[in-house]
């Protein structure tokens, strides 16, 4: 590790302390008001799925989405590569790499590359944001609580219907292609091997895909967010919330991110095995 490196991660290690002492200080009171609570916002009289956003998600996905543009657009590729372009290039290489192992069709392969190195991405950046202390909101009695430096920002993967759409997503994908691949006859005999009699067990293994990719990352991400807060508050923000900030936000939601995507990869490549 070279000088420069270690003075970066001493510096973020002395935000990160003050950051607590500045809990520990101003806010030493228990105040667990609105945890585990979504802001959600209705349009219309009678809240109902059809009617109903949460607008933290809808605004931190468009910043995720803008920092990921313009992190793109500053990434210029050229034949001697800066530390910039080498990490992107690895961690290309490394995906299409995944890709090429699973899945056996190289008509999709492309396409699946895409998709995944997307959804890894996006995941990871948002992610990554639960490790850092930032801006929260949360409903109470009184109206919508603003949390600065309280709790990490609000992450995107701790919505369900975040997680629940990039899983159906991938589902439906991944039988549109299988469909292409193999034609319609072909993709509804898929469904009664290799007995007639599996069918209805098939048939809940395709559905149960998305209920598990989505409630894996949901639950990890969620859950781990409350019970960083709750420990938090508990010992009033010193030396320890700084460690889990880091270890569930960068360490848990690298492995989360990752996990989502490869799994993406597999469920897309295995039906599209011959």
């Amino acid at each position: 590790m070279s000088e420069s490196q270690k003075k970066t991660l001493l510096v973020l290690f002395l935000i990160y302390l003050g950051l607590g002492l500045v809990n520990f200080i101003f806010f030493p009171s228990a105040n667990l008001e609105g945890v585990g609570l979504r802001w959600t916002y209705t349009f219309g009289d009678t809240p109902s799925f059809w009617n109903t956003i949460n607008p933290m998600t809808l605004i931190m996905s468009g910043l995720i989405i803008l920092l990921l543009i313009v992190f793109a657009a500053g990434v210029k590729f050229e034949l001697i590569p800066n530390k910039k372009q080498s990490i992107v290039e690895a961690l290309l290489e490394y995906f299409w790499e995944l890709v090429e192992d699973a899945v056996p069709n190289q008509r999709y392969r492309k396409a699946i590359f895409a998709i995944s190195t997307t959804l890894f991405l996006f995941i990871l950046v948002a992610n990554l944001l639960s490790g850092f202390p930032g801006i929260n909101v949360a409903p109470t009695e009184e109206g919508i609580k603003f949390g600065i430096l309280t709790d990490t920002w609000y992450t995107p993967t701790s919505d369900l219907n975040t997680n629940g759409t990039f899983a159906v997503m991938v589902l439906v994908i991944s039988h549109i292609f299988a469909i292409k691949a193999k034609g319609i006859g072909s993709w509804i005999k898929m469904f009664f091997e290799p007995t007639p009699l599996l069918f209805p067990l098939n048939l809940i293994g395709e559905i149960a895909k998305p209920v598990s990719h989505s409630l894996r990352l949901f639950g990890n991400i969620f859950g781990g967010g409350i019970l960083v807060l709750i420990i938090s508050y508990m010992i009033k923000y010193f030396v320890l919330p700084v460690f889990l900030w880091g270890f569930f936000g960068i360490f848990v939601g690298f492995i989360q991110a990752f996990v989502f995507s490869l799994l993406a990869i597999a469920y897309m490549g295995s039906l599209l095995e011959e």
